[in-house]
C-alpha cells in the first residue's frame, strides 16, 4: 500500500477522517484517510500518495507530485 496513489473522495484535514479511492487487487477500493502532516488539507479530487497503512482500511497520505 505504501507508495500507491489515490484520489480524494471525502475531504481530508485536521480533525477530519477523509476518504480516498486507491487501486488495489485489480479494482479500486475506499480507505479512511488522515493527513500525514497534521495541518495539511486535501480537497475533493486531489491526488495523494500513501505514506503509512494500518490494516484493514486506514491510510495516512501526503500530496502526490504529479
Amino acid at each position: 500500500m505504501v507508495g500507491k496513489q489515490g484520489r480524494v473522495t471525502g475531504r481530508i484535514g485536521p480533525g477530519l477522517v477523509g476518504e480516498v479511492m486507491i487501486p488495489v487487487r485489480g479494482g479500486v477500493e475506499a480507505f479512511y484517510a488522515h493527513p500525514s502532516v497534521p495541518d495539511e488539507e486535501f480537497g475533493l479530487g486531489s491526488i495523494v500518495v500513501v505514506v503509512e497503512y494500518f490494516p484493514p482500511r486506514t491510510v495516512y497520505v501526503a500530496r502526490a507530485l504529479v
